[in-house]
This record gives structure tokens, C-alpha cells and sequence, in this order.
């Protein structure tokens, strides 16, 4: 799939997985992250192709999102987490091309929810809006703003409860 040039997103494949976790050392600094993708990638939450990676002509991997299953109450909804660019491409669009993917990928599957927990200036260019206002809350305390929410299908508002994230998260 073209997204906005010069970024390609696709959804990860096997040999993507050494540079998707590059990417993510790489973003973050630590290996918490990337740590996370691979706990995740066998765990149930993982769902086959709601893990994008935005790529240049070349085909290498540069940035990358990842939807896992999470639930909002009982009700079953995806977790954006994380989202990661290689520092040399951050702000270019790569991080943006692989999240809006992702969240095409997830309404094409019929996902119907999507929570985050995340930078508040960047994720409401997706539709993402402050999850405590539907409700939605965590275990843990943080500062509300970073906390948002997104319904896929307009014909399905939000529901509200405690997310609850697959174990790897340790929420």
C-alpha cells in the first residue's frame, strides 16, 4: 500500500522482525520497546498483519506500529503500542504513514476500537480524542490527556471501562 510519498507501508513480515527491532532500539533508546514487540509477537494479543512498517524505495523498514488485542471492560478493542521511526526519519512522515496502516488494516478486519497511551500533540491527527471522556480509564495513574481513544466505525461509539492490556504491558 502507498501512502504519502516516499513512504510504502506494508504489514511486517518474518524477515522484518530483526529490523523492526532495530527500529524500536533505535527510537527509544532502550530495549524496553523492542523487548515488548517480541513478548508480544507470542503472545494471543498478537494479531497477524496489524504490525506496519513504513519503508522507502529500498523496501528497509524505517518506522513501524503495532495493534495488539487489548479490552476496553469486556468489550475487545486494539492497543497502539508502540510506535517507533528510526531517529534519522522521525518527523518525514514515516511514523504517520505506519499508523494510519495500521488503523486501515484494523477496520478492514472489522476492529472496531483502538486505545493509546501516548504523546497528546501527536495522536489526535488520527481521530484519537481523550479516552476519559468516553469513560475509558486505566489501573494506573497517568496524565489523563495521554490516555486517548479512537472508534473505527463511526455506527459504533466507544464503550467505556478499565482497558486492560495484554500481560507483556505489565498493566
Amino acid at each position: 500500500m502507498r501512502t504519502r510519498d516516499p513512504w510504502i507501508t506494508r504489514a511486517e513480515t518474518g524477515a522484518d522482525v530483526p529490523a523492526v527491532r532495530a527500529v524500536n532500539l533505535a527510537a527509544f533508546g532502550t530495549p524496553l520497546e523492542a523487548d515488548l514487540v517480541d513478548a508480544l509477537r507470542a503472545d494471543p494479543a498478537w494479531i497477524g498483519g496489524l504490525s506496519l512498517v513504513s519503508t522507502g524505495e529500498d523496501g528497509r523498514p524505517v518506522g513501524h506500529a503495532l495493534l495488539t488485542r487489548c479490552h476496553i471492560g469486556d468489550t475487545p478493542a486494539l492497543c497502539l503500542a508502540p510506535v517507533a521511526v528510526l531517529p534519522e526519519y522521525q518527523r518525514g512522515g514515516a511514523g504517520s504513514a505506519a499508523v494510519r496502516a495500521a488503523l486501515e488494516a484494523a477496520a478492514g478486519l472489522g476492529e472496531r476500537f483502538v486505545v493509546v497511551l501516548g504523546h497528546p500533540a501527536y495522536y489526535p491527527r488520527f481521530g484519537f480524542t481523550r479516552a476519559s471522556a468516553h469513560g475509558i480509564g486505566l489501573t494506573v495513574d497517568v496524565p489523563d490527556e495521554a490516555l486517548m481513544a479512537l472508534a473505527l466505525d463511526p455506527a459504533h461509539p466507544l464503550p467505556s471501562g478499565t482497558v486492560r492490556y495484554a500481560a507483556p504491558f505489565g498493566i
